[in-house]
C-alpha cells in the first residue's frame, strides 16, 4: 500500500476509524492454533501479484468464495485422517452430497443408491437430480449379488452408499462395492458420517468420494453445521472450481469450530464406541426393547474395514408394542438424553426417524426399508454411560406406563 503513517495520520477521524490497522504487516510469530480468517477478500502489495494468483500463477487467496486460509486447513486435516490426497469443504453435508453427485452425475445418467440412504439423500435424488432425467434405482447394499447385478444392468454413473446406514446401522462392506463400481466405470461415492475416519477409511477400501456431514461426529460440540468431500486432488480441484459457480462454500467460523472438534475426535469416538456397546448388551436383555440394531450385531459383518477402536457411537431400537404415542411419551420422558435432529454430539441425543430424518418417505416407504413406527435413534454422548442407561431406564419406564 502507498503513503505514510504520518500521512494517514492527518486523514479525517472517519476516514481513520475504518481503516487504521486493518493492514498492518504480520510480525515473525506463529500463531498455536488455526486464526478464523473472517473476511471476504483479500489484497496484496501490487496489482500485478494480484493478477498472479487470480490466474493461478502464484498460490494465495482473492476471495473466500473461492478459498479461505481457515477452509483450507480443515481441508488439509480431513484429507489426513481419510487418507486421500485432498479434501473440499462445503456449508452443509446436504451441500457436499449434491456435489458429489453433480460432479459425476449428468443428464440421462442412472443412480445406484443403497436403499435405506439418509432420508434427506433419497428426497434430493427424487425431487433435484430427477428433474434433470438422472434415474435412481435403489439396492440392498448388504446383497453384494444384488449390487453387481443392478450395476451391470444399469452401468450407472455413480454407486451411493453409506459405511453405516441410517438409521438402522447396517454395514456395507465398502471393499466389495468398490470392486463392483471399478468393473462398471461408476463412480463409489460414500458417506462415512455414521463411522467417521477414525473407524473407517473408505477410500483405501476403493471410495473415489468420501462424504461427511461434519455437523456430526467431525465437528462434535453441536455448535456448527458444515460438509466435505475427501477425494483425490484432480477431482477436488473440479469441485472448487463447481464451488466457485454454486457459491456452496463454507464459512471460516464453521470451519473453525470443525478444526477445533476434529482435535478430540479420537477421543470422543472411542468413548462413544465404548458406551454404546455396553447399552446394546443391556437393551438387548430388556423386554421392554424388542429389537436392537447396531453394527456388531450384523450378520457377516465386515470387520476388517474397521478399526480397532469400536463400531461407533450409534444405536437404534425398537420399543416393544411402540406406536407414534408410546414414541413421543418416550422422547418426552427423557431427563438427560436430549431430542434433537442431529447426531455425533458430545451430548446423548435421542431421534425419531418418522418424524425427522425419514420425514421425506412415506409410511409404506420407511416400513419397506425396516423403519417402522415404533423405531428410535440414540447417538451417545460422552457422559457417563451408567446415567445414559438410567436416563433410558426411566423414560421407557414412564413411556409403557398404563
Amino acid at each position: 500500500m502507498n503513503g505514510n503513517q504520518q500521512d494517514r495520520n492527518r486523514r479525517d477521524i472517519a476516514t481513520r476509524a475504518v481503516h487504521t490497522g486493518e493492514r498492518v504487516p504480520p510480525s515473525a510469530a506463529r500463531p498455536t492454533t488455526t486464526p478464523i480468517y473472517l473476511t471476504s477478500s483479500f489484497s496484496y502489495e501490487t496489482t500485478e501479484q494480484l493478477d498472479r494468483v487470480f490466474g493461478n500463477e502464484e498460490s494465495g487467496y482473492v476471495y473466500s468464495r473461492y478459498g479461505n486460509p481457515t477452509l483450507r486447513v480443515l481441508e488439509h486435516a480431513v484429507a489426513s485422517l481419510e487418507q486421500t490426497e485432498d479434501a473440499v469443504a462445503y456449508p452443509s453435508g446436504m451441500a457436499a452430497i449434491h456435489a458429489a453427485l453433480a460432479l459425476v452425475v449428468s443428464a440421462g445418467d442412472s443412480v445406484l443408491a443403497a436403499r435405506d440412504v439418509y432420508g434427506a439423500t433419497y428426497a434430493v435424488l427424487r425431487d433435484y437430480f430427477a428433474r434433470f432425467g438422472v434415474r435412481t434405482e435403489y439396492v440392498d447394499t448388504l446383497n453384494v449379488e444384488a449390487v453387481a447385478e443392478a450395476a451391470s444392468r444399469l452401468q450407472p454413473a455413480a454407486i451411493l452408499a453409506e459405511t453405516i446406514s441410517n438409521p438402522l446401522l447396517r454395514v456395507t462392506d465398502l471393499a466389495a462395492i468398490g470392486g463392483i463400481a471399478r468393473e462398471c466405470g461408476a463412480t463409489l461415492i460414500v458417506d462415512n458420517t455414521f463411522a467417521s475416519p477414525v473407524l473407517v477409511n473408505p477410500a483405501l477400501l476403493g471410495a473415489d468420494l468420501v462424504v461427511h456431514s461434519s455437523t456430526k461426529y467431525l465437528a462434535g460440540h453441536g455448535d456448527t453445521t458444515g460438509g466435505i468431500i475427501a477425494c483425490s486432488a484432480e477431482k477436488a480441484t473440479v469441485l472448487r472450481e463447481q464451488s466457485k459457480l454454486t457459491g456452496a462454500v463454507a464459512g471460516p467460523l464453521d470451519a473453525w469450530l470443525t478444526l477445533r472438534g476434529i482435535k478430540t475426535l479420537p477421543l470422543r469416538i472411542g468413548r462413544q464406541s465404548e458406551s454404546a456397546g455396553c447399552l446394546v448388551d443391556w437393551l438387548q436383555g430388556d423386554a421392554r426393547v424388542d429389537r436392537v440394531h447396531h453394527p456388531s450385531l450384523q450378520p457377516n459383518l465386515p470387520t476388517a474395514q474397521f478399526t480397532d477402536v469400536g463400531y461407533g457411537g450409534m444405536v437404534s431400537f425398537e420399543i416393544a408394542g411402540g406406536d407414534r404415542d408410546v414414541v413421543f411419551r418416550f422422547l418426552d420422558a427423557l431427563d438427560l438424553c436430549v431430542p434433537a435432529t442431529t447426531l455425533g454430539d458430545v451430548y446423548s441425543l435421542m431421534l425419531y426417524p418418522a418424524i425427522s430424518s425419514h420425514r421425506a418417505l412415506t409410511a409404506e416407504q420407511r416400513s419397506e426399508i425396516g423403519i417402522g413406527e415404533a423405531l428410535v435413534r440414540l447417538s451417545v454422548g460422552i457422559e457417563a454411560v451408567a446415567d445414559i442407561r438410567a436416563d433410558l431406564d426411566q423414560a421407557l419406564g414412564r413411556a409403557l406406563r398404563s
